[in-house]
């Protein structure tokens, strides 16, 4: 059964540098390099309204949809979370395409689903993710989906006349 055994928080100091290197791939015009297995994200602050950026990793695209799922590692505490949450627009980078998107949130089931997809894709990454997060899973499906309710699972909607342009 999947217990969340400690609460995580958002990396500080040299770990926040760490965690944010790959927005300097992007800067540096090799996001090609991460390809479609994550996205560059640039939303709006809440509070000082100026953009925001961060990466994610995609952990269900379906392209001919414009929709890219990922999951909050660090939960509804998030600030980029809380950010889409209040200005649901934001741009996404996916390799060398810019596209304007809206943040939604899967219903339960589709959550559940996202999630074991990606877990039966890749078991040992799924579990890694898990512990460094805090949480303790055997791994079963009734874990995941149990890891899915309370996770934060947000996908981005590409919208029509997508392309965003270069920031």
């Amino acid at each position: 059964m999947s217990v969340q055994i400690k609460e995580m928080r958002s990396p500080r100091g040299v770990a926040r540098l760490l965690w944010r290197l790959p927005i300097w791939l992007y800067r540096l015009h090799l996001g090609w390099l991460l390809q479609s297995r994550f996205l560059l994200l640039t939303h709006t602050g809440r509070k000082s309204g100026r953009p925001r950026k961060t990466v994610l990793e995609v952990i269900h695209s379906d392209k001919a949809a414009g929709e890219y799922t990922v999951f909050s590692g660090w939960g509804k505490q998030s600030d980029w979370v809380k950010n889409v949450e209040k200005t649901p627009q934001v741009i996404i980078q996916v390799g060398q395409r810019s596209l304007r998107a809206r943040a939604t949130r899967p219903g339960p089931e589709e959550a559940e689903t996202i999630l074991l997809a990606y877990a039966r894709k890749y078991p040992r990454l799924i579990h890694f993710v898990f512990r460094l997060l805090g949480y303790r899973s055997n791994g079963t499906e009734e874990d995941i989906r149990a890891i899915a309710r309370q996770s934060t699972i947000i996908t981005f909607k590409v919208l029509p006349a997508c392309a965003a342009g270069s920031e």
